[in-house]
């Protein structure tokens, strides 16, 4: 039984955390909502503590799932840090979606107090982190990421070795980019055509059947018809993602044209009051300013 460390117990840091439970290691969970960390204690058998520094003084191996790079940061170097408490050798892995270059600073960082480093960003929202299904990107020493195989092995099922420091990072801005691209293409396409008057139904099986098919149409298609925007991955993180990949493209000299008006469009969910659904209800932005609503449209070919 291993002493294994978890910060952060939101949408897909609690499932995380539990899942390491189930796998039979000694977890200590610590969250910025003190009282959320004592309920998840309680319900799950395992230890809480009032600092991040305390959870590394206990852990030889910490995982982190915090919001944004300002978090991940605060968490790892700030006043009560993980930095403070983690002894020399011990193991850090942080599964945020944070900038890689703000990471790749962070693991310097700790490889100056000879704390080791992974940025271990993942993918599969909320039914991959309660299934634990995930997918992970993996930067960093490739001996240290087979020494903590088995842990990630009960939050996920398949793993990218993507290179040194920061690499893992770059790989998930690229996936939520291409990711973010296909939503934008489907909401305008199925609006188009419903206000065209081609049944949306009739127009998402044709999408699901030829070249236009993708894994975002087939899983949210049905949830966009249904109305069901409730949260697996809302719109205010996948619009903060998008700027990372663009302040990334900035510093390499990538143009980003279709992305930076995804995330425009994204950005015009968040100001009209949609930015903490799922991402599949970022729709309803174009709707208002299309007038059509494509859950309330027939099409002329049901006629």
């Amino acid at each position: 039984m291993k002493d294994i460390g978890f910060l952060g117990l939101g949408i897909m840091g609690g499932p995380m955390a539990r899942n390491l439970i189930a796998a039979g290691n000694r977890v200590t969970v610590w969250s910025h909502n003190g009282a959320k960390a004592a309920a998840f204690a309680q319900k799950h058998s395992c230890e809480v503590v009032k600092t991040p520094e305390e959870v590394a003084r206990r852990c030889s191996t910490t995982f982190l799932c915090v919001g944004d790079t300002a978090m991940s940061r605060d968490v790892i170097l700030g006043e009560q840090g993980l930095v403070h408490g983690a002894a020399r050798g011990s193991l850090i892995a942080d599964c945020s979606t944070v900038s890689p270059m703000a990471s790749k600073a962070i693991g310097k960082a700790l490889a100056e107090k000879g704390i080791r480093f992974l940025d271990s960003p993942c993918t599969g929202s909320k039914p991959g982190a309660e299934g634990g299904t995930l997918s992970f990107m993996i930067g960093g020493e490739k001996a240290d990421f087979e020494e903590a195989r088995p842990l990630f092995e009960a939050m996920g099922k398949t793993f990218y070795y993507c290179g040194p420091q920061g690499s893992g990072l770059h790989a998930k801005m690229t996936q939520n980019l291409v990711l973010g691209n296909i939503m934008q293409a489907f909401n305008e396409g199925i609006v188009l055509s419903t206000k065209g008057g081609v049944d949306p139904r009739m127009m998402i099986d044709i999408l699901n059947n030829t070249g236009a098919r993708s894994g975002y149409v087939s899983t949210k298609a049905d949830f966009v018809l249904k109305g069901d925007f409730s949260t697996t991955f809302s719109v205010r993180w996948l619009e903060k993602d998008l700027g990372l990949a663009l302040e990334i493209a900035a510093e390499l000299g990538v143009p980003m044209y279709t992305t930076s008006a995804t995330q425009q469009q994204l950005r015009m969910a968040r100001a009209m009051g949609y930015g903490e659904d799922d991402i599949c209800g970022s729709i309803r932005a174009l709707e208002e300013i299309a007038s059509c609503k494509v859950r309330d449209a027939k099409g002329k070919s049901e006629a």
